[in-house]
């Protein structure tokens, strides 16, 4: 039987952790403090005493007191989390879409760091880090007994730093060793090209502080090149970022004051709509870069690729779009994240990421934990095969869905039998059958529009 991944994180080599959808620096001092249990904080007090006295060496308060946080946010669910000083730093520098490390997300399986991915121009991905691979050790430490947190913090480290992974890899017996050098990760959040003539395509690898507006001068270029009569909006693999950014994307297709997402949650201010309107996706930019964008882009037939890597923001978008019919939503289900984590910052230069709130596409659907079903299933090669990939119903402890029936990556599979990862292939290129068969539908979209 295929084992569980008992513990997953989707890291950027630790440093933006999760899939985060809304980045909201909210201050805790206003809220009524919660009366505190006083025969379960006995039961604390009891147990901190005899780790004082009885541990077999001396531990530090701030260090019982700091695990014991970190254990009250990680038994919630997979996304919510206590972030140290580091951490913390990491995940705003994280949002800028610059980076320390290797390249890659990963999660945790049978006590192995499990690639999810690689991120594409990383030292991991030049190197040939696959998704599915083991990374069994880490130079000359087994990483077997490690936790997730540890293992990161070995493959982060300085520029120009050298490190040895040791990887299994599913279909091969011999482990396969590579030697890296850390570098600084710059994610370029977008990229665009011209397939063909009159047929353009945008890939969102992150949604980051500038990504809205970085789309917004991609589309413009591709204006510039000649009459588009199709575009693809590639969501493949994105696992996310700035719920403001995900808003902007959605509006530079929607029309003004259009409803792109709700949330809800216990607090009053995590029930509430996000609409295609300044206020919404500018995020205190004085500049509002959607009246930059080329005319006729709303006439213009679109398809939006997404994939199990597709999570959170990814999902917002593609959710948004399809519910108000306004592109062909293609590929393979998406994770199904439809949870929003806030950001809180504590007074110490730590804070804690808490999920407080689900998200509901316009027609009202939750995501959480099914994901978003294609108009049309095309899976990654012309022979039905897809990378099977973990998804948020996989997740030990994942938030339910209040709405939708949950759908796990069991699902997709059919069958028990492991078989070697598909050929990897550049996304937006030549190899690249979903946008091939993307193409191929906009076109057919084009005759049709001609003949009426």
């Amino acid at each position: 039987m295929r084992s569980k991944l008992q513990s997953v994180g989707l890291v950027f080599t630790g440093v933006l952790a999760g899939v985060l959808i809304s980045l909201n620096f909210s201050a805790n001092a206003d809220r009524a403090l919660a009366p505190l249990p006083v025969e379960e904080l006995r039961a604390f007090a009891d147990v901190f005493n005899a780790i004082k006295q009885g541990y077999v060496e001396p531990v530090e308060d701030k260090k019982l007191i700091t695990h014991a946080i970190s254990g009250m946010l990680s038994g919630l669910d997979p996304h919510s989390a206590y972030l140290d000083a580091e951490a913390f730093k990491d995940l705003q520098v994280g949002t800028q879409g610059e980076f320390g490390g290797l390249g890659i997300e990963v999660g945790m399986e049978d006590g192995f760091v499990k690639v999810i991915s690689p991120i594409e121009d990383t030292p991991a991905f030049r190197a040939g880090v696959q998704a599915g691979d083991l990374i069994v050790k880490l130079d000359d430490t087994p990483v077997k007994g490690m936790s997730l947190n540890d293992a990161v913090k070995r493959m982060r480290g300085k520029p120009d730093t050298r490190i040895t992974l040791t990887i299994m890899r599913p279909g091969q017996s011999a482990p396969i060793v590579l030697t890296l050098t850390r570098e600084v990760i710059k994610v370029r959040s977008v990229r665009s090209s011209v397939v063909e003539p009159g047929y353009g395509y945008v890939r969102v690898a992150q949604f980051q502080e500038n990504t809205a507006s970085s789309l917004v001068e991609h589309l413009g270029k591709l204006a510039k090149e000649g009459e588009l009569k199709g575009l693809v909006l590639d969501l493949r693999n994105d696992p996310g970022g700035l719920l403001h950014g995900a808003v902007g994307v959605a509006g530079a297709f929607l029309p003004r004051d259009t409803l792109v997402v709700s949330t809800d949650g216990r607090a009053e201010d995590a029930k509430r709509e996000y609409r295609v309107i300044p206020e919404d996706y500018l995020r205190g930019r004085r500049d509002d870069f959607l009246r930059a964008l080329p005319e006729g882009l709303s006439n213009v037939p679109m398809v939006v690729l997404v994939n199990a890597g597709s999570a959170s923001a990814s999902e917002i978008v593609a959710g948004a779009l399809q519910d108000h019919k306004r592109a062909v939503v293609m590929g393979t289900r998406t994770f199904g994240k439809g949870s929003v984590q806030t950001i809180l910052p504590l007074n110490n230069s730590t804070a804690i990421k808490l999920t407080t709130a689900r998200y509901y596409t316009p027609n009202g659907r939750s995501i959480q934990a099914k994901g978003i079903e294609p108009d049309i299933v095309v899976e990654e090669s012309p022979n039905g095969g897809s990378s099977r990939r973990v998804r948020e119903a996989d997740l030990q402890g994942h938030l339910g869905n209040d709405r939708e029936a949950e759908v796990s990556a069991d699902a997709d599979r059919g069958s028990e039998t492991e078989e070697p990862p598909l050929p990897r292939f550049e996304m937006g290129g030549k190899d690249d059958y979903q946008l091939g068969q993307a193409i191929n539908l906009l076109k057919g979209l084009q005759v049709v529009q001609t003949k009426k």
